[in-house]
């Protein structure tokens, strides 16, 4: 048995068709190949998904709730994620909807950090929309840091940054697809083919809202966003 996550699970994938594979993926298993279809895997791979291109306009929205005034948001992305290009897609369909300038960023490495954020300061951003990234998510407190230095109201893909000072994050709750992940790993065990195994759908979404940075910055959250926050840290 092989649990597998991420960027990892298309290697794994390539290195046995026997071994079982449990897998937790943001990005679309189908058409990047994992799985023939979401309801019939028909491999020795099935596992849960949440995939951050159906969630890219959403976090605009809460973004754009968050920072009504902002006339340019950035969106910094990592391009070694496999389906950037489609999630940036979706964001600028987005921003064209609601009238906002979106600037892309991309860093492909923790040297790349610095010079996106001083493209986002040139350009006048007032708010960032950070995308899903094992590069982001290990470098999180250097991503918040330069956020705050530099005064941009930022969301993040997930708790792990609000948690070490990021003013926002919306995303699945990973806590809950690996809870899933454990189900399907006892199942496989006990019998079952990864083939009978549809893949599942993230359920579970969290907005937490960071109070304690807000009001550092001196930053009032709207009352309707902050009614709707999974969690407020305070």
């Amino acid at each position: 048995m092989i649990v597998a996550n991420g960027i990892a699970v298309p290697a794994v994938k390539a290195a046995t068709g026997t071994i079982p594979i449990v897998f937790t993926t943001g990005f679309d298993p189908v058409r990047t190949g994992l799985v023939a279809s979401l309801s019939r895997p028909g491999g020795n791979a099935t596992g849960v998904v949440f995939t951050m291109t159906d969630l890219a306009t959403k976090q605009l929205g809460l973004l754009h709730e968050l920072a009504p005034k902002a006339a340019i948001i950035a969106v910094l992305g990592d391009p070694d994620q496999p389906e950037l290009e489609v999630e940036l897609q979706e964001i600028q369909a987005a921003g064209r909807a609601i009238g906002l300038q979106i600037l892309i960023v991309k860093a492909a490495s923790e040297r790349d950090l610095n010079a996106a954020f001083a493209t986002v300061v040139q350009s006048r951003a007032d708010a960032l929309l950070v995308r899903g990234s094992p590069l982001f998510l290990t470098r999180r407190r250097q991503l918040v840091a330069l956020a705050t230095r530099h005064s941009l109201l930022a969301s993040y893909p997930s708790r792990d940054y609000a948690e070490v000072g990021g003013l926002m994050s919306y995303g699945p709750s990973i806590t809950d697809a690996y809870r899933r992940v454990g189900i399907y790993v006892g199942r496989i065990l006990k019998g079952t083919t990864p083939a009978d195994l549809p893949v599942e759908m993230a359920a579970k979404f969290d907005l937490v809202i960071n109070l304690a940075t807000a009001k550092a910055i001196d930053l009032d959250i709207p009352p309707t966003l902050l009614a709707r926050a999974d969690e407020v840290i305070e």
